[in-house]
């Protein structure tokens, strides 16, 4: 119905269907095969809590049943949650769980949707081409369209960060070019509102942005009305440009979509600043570059800080915290730890045996420069 009929028709059929798979009368084996799928379906209509829960309660019944072969696909369709709500490190530690699992298990190779988005999102342009043009033939040969999507979306997101906008123009323009692609068309008309703007091409910015309200508008989430808010600023002026941007901040700012509430910090602040709001634009582009420092964002980071310098503010260059260098493993063991999970529960969890938690742990606790669990919960907070 989505399809056919589109967002306005659909939206509510689908919010429906994925209320049943909330409840606890679906059975274990249907769970295992549908909740994935039921999970990233609430991304089609900007349902973040649903995506969150039903990717939670699709892994937590996997690991209970040790049902290792809908891990991997579980775990790599949950690592979109994470990036939206900036926690890189913990999308890192998903996606090397999903490789491992994959490779441990029958083989099957897991689409490596994660791993592209987590390293545009992060601004590493050298891997992002690297995994594109390592997977791209693959998804031709199995006629996978979805992945040849996705890749141009990360793509547009990434020089977007890099504030590269004919290069994000012509990839999200190639990512949004079919309207019915439902898992990552959405996201890439938002790359594509933002770099045809930036690069005078209001025309197509404005179609993007009628497209985009289809969805955002039949789902009227508070993630849905704040992209779209700080989307149609972008093709806004005046009073009407600065009420938009500040609706969508005031929208995101309750969420957990720390992404989305930092990008419309970062276009608000864009704005002042154009607007020759020096002052005000400072306070914006403050708080952007803070958050993108914390997520380990660095493209956008930089963006923000190149921003705020024209401020005439000094804003010093990221430099990497000893938080970062814990790896994903590292990461994932460190707060199931701090959380209160022994080093049995722990094991249990990621299918690794105690003496590696104790390894892994024993590192976190050095490059951490902590003694106890109880010191390696305050400093993970």
């Amino acid at each position: 119905m989505l399809i056919t009929e589109g967002p306005a028709a659909g939206t509510p059929v689908l919010r429906n269907a994925l209320s049943a798979f909330h409840s606890d009368e679906i059975g274990t084996e249907e769970g295992l095969r549908w909740r994935w799928l039921a999970g990233r379906a609430a991304g089609f209509i900007w349902d973040y809590e649903g995506w969150d829960s039903l990717t939670t309660r699709q892994i937590r019944a996997a690991r209970e049943v040790g049902a290792l072969a809908h891990l991997p696909l579980a775990l790599s369709t949950r690592v979109g949650v994470h990036i939206f709500a900036g926690d890189t490190q913990a999308a890192a530690s998903l996606v090397e769980q999903s490789d491992a699992l994959a490779e441990a298990t029958d083989g099957r190779i897991v689409p490596p949707y994660g791993a592209l988005a987590l390293a545009a999102f992060r601004g590493r342009e050298d891997e992002v081409t690297g995994l594109v043009e390592k997977s791209t033939q693959d998804f031709i040969a199995r006629g996978e369209g979805m992945g040849l999507t996705v890749s141009q979306w990360v793509t547009a997101a990434l020089y977007n960060g890099l504030a590269r906008y004919e290069e994000a123009f012509a990839a999200a323009s190639q990512a949004a070019a079919d309207p019915h692609e439902l898992w990552f068309s959405p996201f890439a008309l938002v790359e594509l509102i933002e770099a045809a703007s930036r690069s005078g091409r209001s025309e197509r910015a404005a179609e993007a942005l009628e497209l985009l309200s289809e969805s955002t508008r039949a789902s009227g989430t508070p993630w849905a009305v704040g992209v779209e808010g700080r989307s149609r600023a972008l093709l806004s002026r005046g009073e009407a440009a600065e009420a938009l941007y500040r609706e969508a901040i005031d929208r995101l700012q309750p969420t957990r979509l720390r992404l989305d509430l930092a990008r419309a910090h970062l276009l608000y602040g864009e704005w002042l600043r154009r607007e020759r709001r020096r002052i005000d634009a400072r306070k914006e582009l403050r708080v952007a570059h803070d958050l993108f420092s914390e997520f380990g964002m660095e493209a956008f980071a930089e963006r923000a800080r190149v921003e705020l310098q024209a401020t005439g503010e000094r804003a010093r260059k990221r430099t990497v915290e000893t938080l970062d260098q814990l790896t994903p493993q590292e990461t994932q063991v460190a707060r199931l730890a701090a959380s209160g999970n022994t080093n049995r529960e722990i094991a249990a969890q990621l299918f690794i045996s105690p003496s590696t938690v104790e390894y892994h742990l024993h590192k976190a606790f050095r490059k951490l420069d902590v003694k106890s669990r109880t010191q390696l919960a305050h400093r993970l907070q």
